[in-house]
């Protein structure tokens, strides 16, 4: 297990609002979480940094309770503890109302990735240069091409491409979203905000992971988000389930 992360405030905004913490395990495994925040004033950057910070406590302090066929219950509990973090916050102080914060996390074990998400930031699954989407975005736009009623490529470019239907911390209960994957050596696990897919298409993301070395991908990820705009904060976090190759290609 290997991981490489790097978060950029992108061109357009006045700061970075983004939050991402991940960790190499003595046992060969390894979890990362990324988060976006949103809120007034510093409301944003404050959800997503308490989330990242009580995962990061959470996978500390109980990791060594869990047990092997347990790995769904036991990151869907940090996901509801993390919640509540952030509600706690957003109920209690007034300067915070209203914040909360996409998360997406996964945790690699032996030859299985376990994702948990709530919001439209993504988990892809890059495997002998081509990608597939783990995740399916908690958004206005997605009900709205899952009900048929526009395309993919019309959601691209939807106004209301932004709005989230769930999010940590707008509610004292949350229900994220569980996936699971079967991986291989060689595989990379892609976390990243919509800073990066709102301007790299998935297929030049995959280009970029075939043909760059693991711990330069995510600055070229990040720059190619730049070049295309940089409308938002671009976060992304790479979890590389081989521990001695540097390139994927």
């Amino acid at each position: 297990m290997k991981l490489a992360a790097l978060t950029d405030i992108g061109s357009c905004r006045q700061e970075n609002q983004d939050n991402y913490c991940g960790q190499q395990l003595t046992d060969g495994s390894g979890w990362g979480i990324v988060c976006d925040g949103m809120g007034g004033a510093n409301g944003g950057r404050v959800a997503a940094k308490i989330a990242t910070d009580t995962m990061l406590q959470y996978f500390s302090r109980q990791l060594k309770t869990l047990r092997h066929g347990e790995e769904k219950q036991f990151i869907m509990r940090g996901f509801d503890i993390t919640n509540r973090a952030v509600y706690d916050k957003a109920t209690s102080d007034p300067d915070m109302l209203g914040m909360g914060t996409t998360g997406v996390c996964a945790y690699i074990y032996e030859n299985m990735a376990h994702i948990v998400h709530a919001g439209d930031s993504r988990a892809y699954l890059f495997r002998g240069g081509q990608i597939r989407q783990l995740t399916r975005d908690h958004s206005m736009v997605q009900q709205l091409v899952d009900s048929g009623q526009i395309t993919r490529e019309q959601a691209a470019a939807h106004p209301q491409k932004n709005l989230i239907t769930r999010a940590l911390g707008v509610s004292a209960n949350i229900v994220p979203e569980y996936n699971r994957c079967g991986i291989e050596k060689g595989d990379i696990i892609l976390l990243c905000t919509d800073g990066l897919t709102n301007m790299v298409s998935d297929e030049e993301i995959a280009l970029i992971l075939q043909e760059t070395t693991f711990f330069d991908a995510p600055g070229v990820l990040v720059d190619r988000a730049l070049l295309g705009g940089g409308q938002d904060n671009i976060t992304v976090l790479l979890m590389g389930v081989e521990s001695t190759e540097e390139t994927n290609g």
